[in-house]
């Protein structure tokens, strides 16, 4: 008898005097049982993990699977010549480009009080205008940082994602940018927002 076969077998509690380690296993083996059961169950139900879930976009602002537009130009390199010169050493941190549909939200709002969608887009756009964080909510429950990826001018108010972001706040969009991920911090810097 292999030894976890022993273990399982009620004749050796029953010789060891140990009933109730018996039941004990058994229950705790029913219990992760069930937990596993539930957690598949809300996964294949698609159970987010967005706060707030009840707040949701407008019925025009498009959906996870039909964004209602695009943000960013997809870029040869992940960096631009800027950041690589603003680099430590001339090496960013790893980044990816990487295509993301998600929530245009006010990601200061969002982590403090949940708060997005169509009905929170006023407040947004308007934290948008006072310089607050822009954050894309993925369907899953994930949250970007949004930024213009070109390092000197974003430091020198060169670009215009803000504008863009304002003007699709509480939208779903499909966004293409340089993914990074520090700490599990997540950021995607988005490309080709330089004011003409």
């Amino acid at each position: 008898m292999s030894p976890v076969s022993q273990i399982l077998s009620p004749v050796y509690y029953v010789k060891l005097g140990y009933m109730a380690k018996l039941t004990t296993s058994l229950l705790s083996l029913l219990a992760m049982l069930a937990l596993a059961l539930t957690m598949f169950a809300q996964t294949k139900a698609g159970k987010s993990k967005i706060l707030q879930p009840q707040m949701t976009p407008a019925a025009d602002g498009g959906t996870y699977k039909q964004p209602m537009g695009k943000l960013g130009d997809k870029p040869a390199d992940a960096w631009s010549a800027t950041t690589i010169g603003a680099s430590v050493d001339g090496k960013p941190n790893p980044g990816a480009v990487k295509t993301v549909v998600g929530e245009i939200v006010d990601f200061s709002c969002y982590l403090q009080v949940g708060k997005h969608g169509d009905k929170h887009r006023d407040c947004a756009q308007k934290c948008f205008r006072n310089g607050q964080p822009i954050g894309l909510l993925t369907e899953d429950g994930g949250l970007y940082m949004l930024m213009e990826e070109e390092h000197d001018p974003r430091r020198d108010g060169m670009g215009a994602f803000r504008t863009a972001a304002i003007d699709h706040a509480g939208h779903i969009m499909e966004v293409t940018g340089t993914a990074s991920s520090v700490n599990g911090f997540n950021a995607l810097y988005v490309h080709g927002f330089l004011k003409k």
